[in-house]
């Protein structure tokens, strides 16, 4: 199912000037006239726009994979941002690879799991259970050797109203495929603010780890990062259509001259230093 919607969403990009990374993960924006450049009817409806700035329902009640009753504003109280994805536990293709995306960039970025950020993943599927949660958490957090962040991994599960709340919020939509006894659906990863706003998507099955950090840290609002993370954010800016961190050429070049002033001038500093030097020990 994923080959079809990448397949599908190609021809699109040929035959429009929409980046291809957009089509293929947010849908196109225009509906097409043409039969052999429309989607099959039922892909029309599996996307998964951005909606930068959006407020997820953080009344919507769902259960933990202990089968507590829990809402999802439980997990934005910490003031830390949040990595969000939505998944379903009996999945056999895409959302084991959108959770393994996730933890191998993971392993990289500077940051602690449950210190400086939250990991919350939200079933799509109203058929999955506790049951199924706690088994997909524990396998997956084995698999990582991540046992000990238990705690900050959430894995969730709820009623179709309350799930399509929170994925109506994220423009996040999918489909039954009968056909093939699976759901048809875009993977990606949401990052969100401390208060449950959307703050950043990133789309695909692997996510740079870069680009996970900046994002991390631009959504924290300064709860985590330092200044080189700062820097960072200076010289990046997220893309919205691209869904990626791009460099900004002119703050790089403020940058470049901020810093071949500082050598210019710590060069005439030092020089001025040895010239005053040298007499000193003449005379001596």
């Amino acid at each position: 199912m994923a080959m079809t919607i990448a397949g599908a969403t190609s021809a699109f990009a040929q035959a429009r000037n929409y980046p291809e990374s957009y089509l293929r993960y947010a849908g196109d924006p225009t509906k097409q006239t043409d039969p052999a450049h429309q989607m099959p009817g039922m892909l029309k409806d599996v996307t998964f726009r951005q909606q930068l700035g959006e407020q997820l329902p953080l009344d919507a009640a769902f259960k933990d994979e202990a089968g507590r009753d829990v809402r999802l504003g439980d997990y934005f109280k910490t003031g830390k941002p949040v990595v969000f994805a939505f998944v379903y536990y009996q999945c056999t293709m895409l959302c084991t690879q959108v959770m393994n995306g996730i933890s191998s960039a993971l392993k990289v970025v500077p940051f602690e799991v449950g210190k400086d950020f939250e990991v919350v993943l939200v079933s799509f599927d109203p058929r999955d259970t506790p049951q199924a949660a706690t088994e997909k958490k524990a396998a997956h957090l084995q698999y990582w050797s991540t046992e000990k962040t238990a705690g900050a991994w959430h894995f969730l599960t709820g009623t179709e109203p309350e799930i399509r709340r929170a994925t109506q919020a994220a423009g996040f939509s999918y489909q039954w495929d009968a056909r093939n006894n699976q759901f048809a659906h875009v993977s990606g990863v949401l990052v969100t603010t401390p208060e449950g706003r959307l703050s950043r998507y990133f789309y695909g099955i692997e996510y740079s780890p870069k680009e996970l950090r900046l994002a991390l840290v631009e959504s924290g609002k300064g709860a985590i990062g330092s200044k080189i993370d700062e820097l960072l954010l200076y010289c990046f800016h997220y893309d919205p259509e691209s869904g990626r961190y791009g460099v900004v050429v002119m703050n790089l070049i403020r940058l470049g001259g901020v810093v071949t002033v500082a050598l210019v001038a710590g060069f005439i500093l030092l020089m001025r230093r040895r010239e005053t030097r040298t007499p000193a020990e003449g005379r001596a």
